[in-house]
């Protein structure tokens, strides 16, 4: 793969980062009038009711063979049911940004699946890039990992949910290269709510939702850019870019999320919070612009 990105795929990698950034801060704002499994299978339900009409009416090619299907039934629970299961869960106990934080721990995990699947080494000069950034954003919340109580135990579900998502990732680029990201997208929201739906069933029968209109207008957004729009984007960048170079858009997102705070929550954005964007954001465009070929020339990736 060519080490520069075209700038439909830069302004695609643009459009993912923004928009996942911001999904933290809606997840939150459902999850407490809506119960978390509840929501995350609505959220998957609309988006694959949208994107599989979509699909059909502009008679796009349906995945054909046992392996294809048997990768999007996989990732349906791996990449989709069981992370944001986990992840609308962990949202009623930690704030919105530690959720993106914790995220943020994805491409160095991918960084470590890539050699393990697909035969394949990282540049050591991507991986350090890596470790940089993830150092710049333990800057950007500072004593915010030292929460305890069920704080602890939705860190800890997070950090599962960044586990099956990073190796989600490099099985993705192995399994569905050939396959169209609307109809994929599509069907693995469709097996996901499914599963969601059950566990709604057999978890939360006893809550209920309350629909208010911040419930109704953070769902709207969650299923019509967080799940339609944006992870047709992931695979169709996917299918262009190398996984560990696709999970830096999780160093960007705890960014957006400090932005966000500043200007729609009148948070202060000290000078050293700036400087540490500054670190984090120089580390992405690192691994960003990071070539195969210098992979080839050091023979071994630096795992961490």
């Amino acid at each position: 793969m060519s080490s520069s990105l075209t700038r439909a795929q830069l302004f695609g990698f643009g459009a993912l980062c923004m928009i996942w950034g911001s999904t933290w801060l809606a997840i939150r704002m459902v999850v407490r009038d809506v119960p978390p499994l509840e929501a995350a299978a609505i959220r998957f339900f609309s988006g694959a009711v949208l994107l599989l009409m979509m699909a059909a009416a502009q008679k796009r090619r349906w995945p054909t063979g046992e392996r294809q299907w048997n990768a999007l039934l996989v990732l349906s629970l791996t990449i989709m049911a069981v992370p944001y299961g986990l992840l609308f869960w962990a949202e009623q106990y930690i704030t919105s940004s530690m959720t993106a934080v914790l995220f943020s721990a994805m491409p160095l995990l991918v960084a470590l699946f890539t050699p393990l699947l697909m035969r394949r080494t990282v540049p050591r000069r991507a991986v350090l890039a890596l470790l940089i950034g993830c150092g710049g954003l333990l800057f950007l919340f500072p004593g915010g990992l030292s929460a305890g109580g069920p704080a602890q135990l939705g860190a800890l579900a997070i950090l599962v949910a960044v586990v099956l998502s990073a190796w989600s990732i490099v099985y993705a680029k192995n399994r569905l290269h050939d396959v169209d990201p609307v109809f994929a997208t599509g069907i693995q929201l469709l097996f996901g709510s499914v599963t969601l739906l059950w566990g709604t069933w057999a978890l939360e029968s006893r809550s209920h939702a309350l629909w208010t209109r911040t419930a109704v207008l953070a769902m709207s957004f969650l299923v019509l850019f967080g799940s339609c729009a944006a992870f047709v984007i992931y695979y169709w960048l996917l299918k262009k870019m190398q996984p560990y170079q696709l999970a830096t858009t999780s160093l960007i997102t705890p960014v957006i999320a400090v932005l966000e705070g500043a200007l729609f929550g009148h948070e202060a954005v000290p000078l050293l919070m700036l400087v540490a964007m500054a670190v984090v954001l120089g580390s992405v465009g690192t691994v960003l612009l990071s070539s195969q070929q210098q992979q080839n020339e050091t023979g071994k990736v630096l795992l961490v």
